[in-house]
């Protein structure tokens, strides 16, 4: 059960590094290697072992619909060299996701359980159940914690504390609907429903763009769409594909990413269970199985990969 918990390269012409949860970041002035290992995190936390495949399963879900949103709303991505590995523009990110929902799932849906009709200042109605579609897709955005967790927080606190100008707020709004019903046909197309998920944005020389990862599992939870409805009626779970089922287990096994919580073993049983979710979801997005790769070579793949894109950017600078 090989994995990439984490690279430790040094190229030419770097000019910085940055682990993050599951992502380790290679500057190079104005643009940046993302490479996406295996480490996987919940509850704002890094579990202990890494997931087989999930990086370049994440890494190619986001390529293809980034690729399939670009018409609607900018991007950071320049090329994807690897499967692991995206370059793109370093962009100055704006201090809040936009977390949009379109059903009560999750999150939202242990806020209402626990008596709350009022998320992030939008009000939710009375007598729904977990799961519901709700009225119309609702944002509620969280501030973005260097450490320990993101936080709840209302469009009005937003502009009130000068977190992001008004301007900018409108266009993060209006780029955050788009994508969720470009992500919301893009999924039923896969016959999928697009539950919920957070976009990210950064400013790069004076323009608004899409960065990080789209639509992939880590960021979005999805239901099947076949069966929802009878699922809904029943008051059965639904079958999903997402991080939840993750944070459930954790759950029931006593940790939520507090203080004084120890996190649950992770045996090869449960590794392997979600490595098989994550490759199912890329069947699911892709229409296609997940290509077998080479896990004794892949550290060498994945630095030749940048490398190559260095090469090619100095190539390129010359010609300038």
């Amino acid at each position: 059960m090989k994995a990439i918990k984490e690279t430790n390269f040094t190229f030419p012409g770097q000019t910085g590094f940055y682990s993050g949860k599951v992502r380790d970041v290679y500057y190079f002035g104005e643009w940046m290697a993302m490479v996406a290992t295996d480490r996987i995190s919940a509850f704002d936390v890094i579990l202990p072992r890494a997931i087989p495949d999930k990086g370049r399963v994440l890494n190619q879900i986001a390529a293809f619909n980034l690729q399939a949103t670009k018409d609607l709303v900018p991007n950071w991505v320049i090329s994807t060299p690897d499967q692991n590995v995206t370059i793109g523009f370093v962009c100055k990110p704006f201090p809040v996701e936009m977390v949009v929902r379109g059903y009560l799932a999750g999150h939202a849906w242990r806020e209402y359980n626990a008596g709350k009709r009022t998320l992030c200042g939008e009000a939710l109605p009375e007598g729904l159940k977990e799961n519901d579609k709700l009225p119309h897709p609702i944002i509620t955005p969280t501030t973005k914690a260097h450490v320990g967790h993101d936080e709840d927080i209302s469009r009005a606190e937003i502009l009130e504390r000068g977190i992001v100008s008004a301007q900018d707020y409108k266009i993060l709004e209006e780029y955050t609907f788009k994508l969720f019903a470009k992500g919301s046909a893009l999924a039923a197309a896969r016959d999928l429903i697009l539950v919920d998920t957070k976009y990210e944005f950064g400013m790069h020389n004076g323009t608004i763009y899409l960065i990080d990862e789209v639509h992939t599992p880590d960021s979005s939870r999805y239901f099947y769409a076949d069966g929802y409805d009878q699922r809904q009626r029943a008051n059965e779970p639904q079958k999903q594909l997402s991080k939840e089922f993750v944070r459930q287990w954790l759950i029931e096994n006593g940790f939520q990413g507090k203080e004084g919580q120890h996190i649950p073993e992770m045996t090869d049983e449960i590794v392997c269970s979600i490595s098989n979710r994550y490759k199912e979801l890329y069947r699911q997005v892709r229409g296609e199985l997940l290509p077998p790769v080479d896990y004794d070579h892949i550290d060498q793949r994945i630095e030749q990969s940048i490398l190559n894109s260095i090469n090619s950017a100095n190539l390129e600078s010359k010609k300038n």
